[in-house]
């Protein structure tokens, strides 16, 4: 079966949960070629399996280098798998599994975190995953490493998703939209943000910027805002620190945003030297709609 036939019958599956993101009408699979709503808005389905329901192009730095290093780094050096391993644990203790059950990544990038998540707490193959993410090279990486799942180009602040439509909802050190995030979860779903600390990849930054401070990194209004939106339930932090090889370090460095106003021999000398540990650190704000 092709990736596109593939996408398109899940996509077919739960199309109550899919809306249009320009007129908010149901939406209806057609030909297992296109997407169409009530009012004969058209979104093609791409042959990698993926929907843009983007009308309009948006500039960005994250390109197709990022995306395919930072899958590299995520899924080959395991420096993120103590994040995954907690908020698998964390689904596990707060949500009852139905079938189905659907956890959304919204700002999934190239879909390498909610893969390792689902694939974590999998029972019985219940668990359908939904990413969405601005960048159309982000989602085209998704597809090509996890066809199984629903990818969606999008934007947070018109989604194409009905109400009530998710149980999880994963921001992974992405930017959020509470009002969305909200309206399309179901009562006492979940929204598990991860957001970074202090020390969050403090060797590279010091190894970048002279004059790097831990304190660059605080969530007290990331926190406050949090529960204004969601009842938290609590705050649990991840730390891991790991050696990183030569090209651990060369993906990491061409992933992270942080090198984009770097100095160049700096970033070299950061690569190139003996050893680098790299240090994981992170808070995951849990939270329940109510």
């Amino acid at each position: 079966m092709s990736k596109k036939v593939n996408s398109t019958n899940l996509i077919n599956k739960f199309k109550t949960n899919f809306k249009c993101p320009l007129c908010d009408q149901s939406i209806k699979v057609v030909n297992l070629s296109s997407v169409v709503c009530t009012n004969n808005h058209t979104f093609d389905i791409a042959k990698q399996g993926y929907i843009n329901f983007m009308t309009r192009s948006v500039k960005s730095n994250y390109g197709k280098d990022l995306f395919e290093t930072r899958y590299k780094l995520i899924s080959e050096s395991k420096l993120y798998s103590p994040l995954h391993e907690a908020v698998a644990q964390i689904i596990k203790e707060h949500i009852i599994l139905t079938n189905p059950f659907i956890i959304a990544d919204l700002g999934c990038g190239e879909g390498s975190h909610l893969h390792s998540i689902i694939d974590q707490i999998e029972e019985n193959n219940i668990i359908t995953g939904v990413g969405l993410d601005l960048s159309k090279e982000g989602i085209l990486m998704a597809t090509k490493n996890y066809s199984d799942f629903i990818w969606f180009v999008g934007d947070l602040a018109r989604t194409p998703f009905t109400d009530t439509s998710f149980h999880v909802i994963l921001n992974i050190l992405s930017p959020a939209n509470y009002g969305e995030f909200k309206r399309i979860l179901v009562q006492d779903g979940l929204v598990i943000k991860a957001v970074p600390r202090p020390n969050y990849l403090k060797e590279l930054r010091e190894a970048l910027f002279i004059d790097e401070k831990n304190s660059d990194y605080k969530n007290d209004h990331t926190v406050s805002l949090f529960e204004k939106n969601f009842q938290l339930l609590a705050i649990q932090q991840v730390t891991n620190s790991q050696i990183l090889t030569k090209t651990d370090r060369e993906n990491l460095v061409k992933m992270t945003p942080l090198t984009w106003s770097a100095n160049r021999s700096r970033i070299n000398s950061f690569i190139e030297q003996d050893s680098a540990e790299i240090t994981l650190d992170l808070d995951i704000l849990i939270g329940l709609n109510k």
